[in-house]
């Protein structure tokens, strides 16, 4: 790398402000910048130059930048860098410039990578997306739901029939029952040293129709603000886990109010636009109307996804997990978690719950499949409490 091109990196490293100072090293008032270099700059100093006012030219009725500055720039931005980059920077765009107008043009929407960010601001602002728009943003959030549910549906599909179905095999395939363990194990006599793989002779497949009593499996899912991402995850689990005949599934949103969206699970974005975002918190009365919902104890896995921030009864909250504990029923608390994977919550109502030898932890999405597993065979759940807790 020559020193002119070292000294136009940090100049767009440290932006226009440094114009002056670094072009003395170039025998100029200005550091010279090829045509890419220019976009380059230009594309980020909208967002994080100290002076720039480039997003609020053009500006029609109103306040807001006008739709086609916006929509160029998010289509530089997007030919200059790669996803992650362009979701950091989308993201600082909406809370440096309050650019919520790209919310709301359906020509703007087509232009947003897709981001998990950026579909909690969908879901909370939901009832300000004007008409035309709508259509846009349940396709932008249907991008996000199939790109999480390509990765999870086969993971969980095969971890509830593995743990429902633990000994029974049979002899029609279905890649969602296939025993990896077992099968693995049996041609472990094929191996190819050529291949450095096993050629497996025959494949294992859980037996579907086993007999096992049928678990119902309850999500009551805190949709405060603060809950976005735990909101959609739990959603997409909802409706894969709802196509399953081996499982019963019932969802519940609550604040203060109780809302039951298990007939909204045949469709993921039906499911997430049903949630109404904000509010206080009555986790106390959800499991109240959570505790209707338990037929059979022993065979019901419930799980509470919330912050722990309560604003109700934190006595009351506590007493209702330990009756539905105490009845039989398998209970875990999934704590919230925010930008960075850390888990967030009400330190003293979460010690309360662990009190009760309640698994009360953060868990991250690629996980869910082996703790649904694992809770679905009663295993000794310590270990994800060990690495889901805040560190």
């Amino acid at each position: 790398m020559t020193q002119d091109e070292k000294i136009a990196r940090w100049r767009l490293i440290l932006g226009k402000e440094s114009d002056e100072a670094l072009g003395g090293f170039c025998g100029g008032s200005a550091v010279p910048l090829d045509k890419k270099q220019s976009l380059i700059d230009d594309t980020l100093s909208a967002i994080y130059g100290k002076n720039d006012d480039t997003l609020s030219k053009g500006r029609g009725r109103g306040n807001g930048p006008s739709s086609p500055v916006i929509s160029k720039w998010l289509g530089n931005l997007r030919t200059l860098f790669d996803n992650d980059t362009v979701v950091v920077v989308q993201n600082d765009a909406i809370e440096r410039k309050g650019l919520k107008q790209l919310l709301m043009e359906p020509e703007l929407l087509e232009n947003l990578a897709p981001d998990m960010s950026m579909a909690s601001v969908f879901l909370e602002l939901k009832n300000q997306i004007p008409e035309k728009s709508k259509e846009s943003a349940r396709l932008y959030i249907k991008k996000i739901v199939d790109k999480i549910n390509e990765l999870l549906s086969t993971q969980i599909q095969s971890a509830v029939v593995s743990a429902l179905n633990k000994k029974s095999h049979s002899p029609l395939p279905s890649a969602s029952a296939i025993d990896f363990k077992y099968t693995i194990a049996r041609n472990l006599k094929n191996f190819s040293t050529d291949l450095g793989t096993i050629i497996p002779e025959h494949v294992w497949f859980y037996d579907r129709s086993a007999k096992t009593s049928k678990w119902n499996i309850i999500l009551d899912v805190d949709q405060s603000g603060s809950m976005g991402d735990s909101i959609i995850f739990s959603s997409i689990m909802a409706c894969i886990l709802a196509t399953m005949s081996s499982v019963k599934t019932n969802i519940v949103a609550f604040d203060t109010e109780i809302m039951d969206l298990t007939d909204l699970t045949s469709d993921p974005v039906d499911l997430l636009f049903g949630f109404q975002m904000g509010g206080g918190t009555d986790i106390r009365k959800s499991l109240e109307y959570c505790q209707t919902l338990v037929t059979d104890p022993l065979h019901t896995l419930f799980f509470l996804i919330s912050d722990l921030d309560e604003y109700g009864s934190r006595a009351g909250l506590v007493e209702k997990i330990r009756e539905l504990k105490e009845s039989g029923v398998t209970v875990i608390v999934l704590l919230a978690i925010e930008d960075g994977g850390r888990a967030y919550y009400d330190k003293a109502t979460a010690a309360a719950v662990a009190g009760l030898s309640v698994p009360c932890f953060a868990c991250p999405p690629e996980r869910l499949p082996e703790l649904l597993a694992a809770a679905l065979r009663k295993d000794d759940l310590t270990g994800f409490a060990k690495t889901g807790q805040e560190k």
